[in-house]
């Protein structure tokens, strides 16, 4: 517990920062977040990034990546748009497998666009928030570490019924739940000194809904390890494990809160 509360308080410390600022730098980092994201979905298949097809998967991923400024800038100084941009790189990585006569496999190459739209479009979202204002990135942090917080010490506190054990053996309802009630309430306070622009009642259904889907991208993550037989997706972080342990619920969320036009 004292290595990940260390941990946390020095990556926040790294964090906020940026996120504060935005712009370009913000940019930059979420660009180097996902690029280590992405390179800890390749190593749990066993696949190098530092190869062609592992290249050729970030910059696929580089173009889900980009702001939506720049996808306009791209997209009027050639004769290509950024999904056609992306569909060449993905005929690449098909082509690939038949030049090294399958010593790089259909599947592997399925792996790869999979990871490169898991994480890229994720990422795409942290960036397009804090496009449309800090308190928006601000809101969906509050949702996935007081849901994470709530349901790990009500888990640990009441929780005896399993939620999933064949995805996450220490999971349970009771923690789920909790998880959802500390996000209400985390939100409500949020809300007090944000004054976000939106209706009370929306708010809080939106919190509800975002906490829910936190946990099950926590949960998808989770049982992408499992199928790998890894414990953690990474090391960067000592005490929490990797990029995507830690953003795992936060690269669903981001997402949701522009699909039900909550953001944009």
């Amino acid at each position: 517990m004292k290595q990940r509360i260390i941990t946390a308080v020095i990556a926040a410390a790294l964090f906020i920062p940026f996120v504060v600022y935005g712009h370009l730098p913000f940019t930059i980092l979420v660009y180097a977040m996902a690029a280590i994201g992405l390179f800890e979905m390749l190593r749990m298949k066993g696949l190098s990034f530092f190869s062609i097809p592992g290249l050729l998967g970030f910059l696929a991923m580089c173009v889900i990546l980009m702001p939506r400024e720049w996808a306009i800038k791209v997209e009027g100084t050639t004769s290509f748009s950024q999904l056609e941009y992306l569909s060449i790189f993905v005929l690449l990585l098909l082509v690939y497998t038949v030049v090294v006569k399958n010593k790089v496999t259909f599947d592997a190459v399925a792996f790869i666009v999979a990871s490169v739209f898991y994480v890229g479009v994720g990422f795409h979202y942290f960036i397009s928030t804090r496009t449309e204002g800090i308190a928006y990135i601000v809101f969906a942090l509050v949702i996935v570490w007081s849901t994470d917080s709530g349901a790990y010490f009500v888990g640990r506190k009441i929780g005896k019924h399993k939620l999933w054990p064949e995805i996450s053996p220490k999971k349970t309802i009771e923690g789920f739940v909790g998880g959802i009630v500390i996000a209400v309430i985390a939100t409500v306070i949020f809300q007090y000194f944000a004054q976000l622009d939106v209706n009370y009642g929306l708010l809080l259904l939106v919190a509800v809904v975002a906490s829910m889907i936190g946990q099950l991208g926590d949960l998808v993550e989770s049982a992408i390890k499992r199928q790998y037989g890894v414990k953690d997706s990474g090391n960067i972080l000592p005490g929490h494990g990797g990029i995507l342990d830690r953003f795992d619920s936060l690269i669903f969320v981001l997402p949701l809160l522009h699909f039900i036009h909550f953001v944009g």
